[in-house]
């Protein structure tokens, strides 16, 4: 073989080598069936309803939007109980909470070593507290994950102007949190107030990834590709459309679900004097959290102690009401008075979320179907996929045998880590779900219905 021949071959290989590769990765990055969620995301997703918490100089200026040049001496409440906050997120059937560790005006609930803006200048505990960790304390008590928001944006420290500098002082507030206050289940990066100001979000995961290696991280879809969690679009309570776990953004796929925040009171994430009116309603709570969590979202509901360092009478009450209403509504599948079925179906009535039933091995279509000892009546339903490789359901139907004939009661399109429908009470004994569409297999962890219970207006 000459020298020619042999670069002639040899440019041959390369470019194929390339051609394959470029195809192979081209495949992989456009393939969104073929994204898979990573175990701290699934354990995440099935904790399904959290709570975030204000509190700070603004509780005590009647502000949500802190400008940094609050004295830390007006920071002292008197009666702070974390564990009545704790009891009071616990009876709303939420699973973790997330503290806001310092919020835009700069001030840090955790005695920092990188300014004198928190706690350590307050009259509280003759600035002697540690806020994070009795809060983190607390919610371990009460069997609740803790996390934690630290505000990129800071109007009251003067390293902020310099973003070398700025970048470097987060950090170091952030390696603070990351290596002081145990586990943290989720880590809250909020963009408000950056507009035209890139930070150093590399760096920022990579310091938080060395010391929380399985943190969910929340951000903005605007802020960076790489995030676990991603905001909603809005504060409504509400996801508005179609939830498929896999996101795409400038062409970089990722598994990324959805959270939903929105606060107790309307409009209102810290807590105000003289404003009761405010306050959500019992309905209202439970549209949020079946609009949220009932479209495969993560719930996560706004509180806010009150100057005292209390979670208000008022609050605490309406908290109970909605983990009452919860729990009063999903109590009871009525699929569990099935006749007998075989175990593959079983395992999606047991009420165990570890087990879920299969469709046929390579099938694209299929159906579940549940026989009753007696006929029920029922206007909601529960459906939810095993998640562990994907999100395969494109299209479902759920019918009701009617008459001699199946007909259909719902129908929609993704269903991801629960899907909680409503439809016009029906009577029956036969129940199927179809699964009308899927990318392989489907995988249902549950498939439950349930009677009507309509939920109270409430002042």
């Amino acid at each position: 073989m000459t020298l020619a021949s042999l670069r002639k071959n040899l440019l041959r290989r390369t470019m194929l080598a390339a051609w394959i590769g470029c195809m192979a990765a081209g495949v992989a990055a456009q393939s969104f069936p073929d994204i898979k969620p990573a175990p701290q995301q699934t354990q995440w997703q099935d904790l399904e309803f959290g709570v975030i918490l204000h509190f700070g100089t603004n509780t005590f200026l009647n502000r949500e939007w802190g400008d940094g040049t609050a004295s830390p001496k007006i920071f002292n409440p008197k009666q702070f109980d974390p564990e009545q906050w704790m009891t009071a997120i616990q009876a709303s059937g939420a699973r973790y909470v997330v503290l806001v560790a310092k919020h835009h005006d700069g001030f840090c609930l955790w005695p920092t070593e990188q300014t004198d803006y928190s706690i350590k200048e307050s009259p509280w505990k003759d600035g002697k507290g540690d806020m994070v960790a009795e809060v983190a304390a607390a919610a371990r008590r009460h069997g609740l994950k803790f996390g934690v928001y630290l505000s990129p944006w800071d109007r009251h420290e003067p390293k902020y102007k310099d973003p070398v500098a700025y970048d470097k002082y987060y950090l170091a507030e952030l390696e603070e949190l990351a290596t002081r206050y145990g586990d943290l289940v989720e880590f809250w990066l909020d963009g408000a107030g950056s507009t035209g100001r890139t930070y150093d979000f590399p760096k920022i995961i990579e310091t938080l990834r060395t010391y929380q290696p399985d943190t969910m991280v929340f951000a903005d879809m605007a802020l960076f590709e790489y995030g676990d969690i991603r905001w909603a679009g809005t504060e409504s309570g509400n996801i508005t459309y179609e939830n498929w776990n896999v996101i795409d953004r400038h062409g970089y796929l990722r598994w990324r679900p959805v959270e939903v925040d929105t606060p107790l009171r309307d409009l209102h994430w810290f807590w105000h004097p003289n404003d009761e009116a405010s306050l959500k309603s019992v309905k209202d709570l439970v549209d949020s959290y079946e609009n949220s969590v009932g479209r495969g979202g993560q719930w996560m509901l706004g509180v806010a102690p009150d100057d005292r360092g209390l979670l208000p009478d008022s609050d605490v009450k309406r908290l109970r009401e909605l983990g009452e209403t919860l729990h009063s509504r999903y109590a009871e599948n009525l699929l569990r008075s099935h006749l007998p079925i075989d175990e593959n179906a079983a395992n999606a009535v047991d009420g165990d979320e570890a087990t879920f039933w299969s469709a046929p091995a390579g099938s694209n279509s299929s159906t579940l179907e549940v026989r009753l000892a007696h006929p029920v009546r029922f206007d909601h339903s529960l459906t939810m996929e095993w998640l562990n490789e994907g999100q395969t359901v494109q299209r479902y139907r759920i019918e009701a045998w009617q008459k001699d004939a199946w007909v259909p009661i719902v129908s929609g399109y993704a269903i991801g880590h629960k899907k909680i429908d409503h439809f016009p009470a029906v009577t029956a004994q036969r129940i199927r779900l179809q699964i009308l569409s899927s990318v392989g297999a489907a995988h249902i962890r549950e498939f439950q219905v349930f009677a009507p219970s309509p939920v109270a207006s409430g002042p």
